[in-house]
């Protein structure tokens, strides 16, 4: 990764990283590569006055995420009346150090934080299913038998703009504290 990659500027005081800021990157190649790497992505977002964080499958298209569940869910019927942070996490390994205080890990994780927009189109929302499942398995939607009218309907899917990302990354060894350098490994 470049330096100016690195010290790229936060799309927005919401996604500028604070705590390990030296970890962060904001550029567009990093968010995607990270998007693009695991299909599992948790969405957040109020339901009468409560935090709900749901774990959902995604998929990217260009510049928007979507997801998809139960149009009877609860998250489908407040996502357009609220801003909204879906996150994206990667365990690349355990980082073991000499001592517990150290032990770390070695990850990637994109943070979004935006407006979702319900898709209501039928067409649309059947084409969207259909990039979902191609691209989890090429092919595969025209394998299987043709999607009932029924359970578009019973679906929803949502859209995001990748507007306001932020990213961190830690790779590499432990970092232990000089003293215990002298404790046997």
């Amino acid at each position: 990764m470049s330096e100016d990659k690195i010290k790229q500027e936060a799309p927005s005081a919401r996604t500028h990283v604070k705590r390990y800021n030296w970890l962060a990157r904001y550029d567009r190649e990093t968010v995607e590569e990270i998007l693009d790497a695991v299909p599992l992505a948790h969405v957040g977002c109020m339901i009468n006055g409560v935090p709900f964080v749901t774990p959902t499958f995604f998929w990217r298209e260009g510049d928007r995420v979507y997801w998809h569940g139960s149009a009877a869910g609860r998250m489908f019927k407040v996502l357009e009346q609220q801003d909204i942070c879906m996150t994206v996490s990667l365990l690349d390994g355990l980082v073991i150090a000499r001592s517990a205080y150290n032990f770390n890990c070695n990850f990637r994780s994109v943070m979004l934080v935006g407006r979702a927009e319900l898709i209501t189109d039928e067409a649309v929302k059947t084409e969207k299913l259909k990039n979902f499942v191609n691209g989890l398995i090429p092919k595969e939607w025209e394998r299987l038998r043709p999607v009932h009218p029924k359970e578009i309907k019973a679906t929803a899917v949502a859209s995001m703009s990748i507007t306001e990302a932020s990213c961190k990354i830690r790779t590499g060894p432990p970092q232990d504290d000089e003293e215990d350098y002298e404790f046997p490994s």
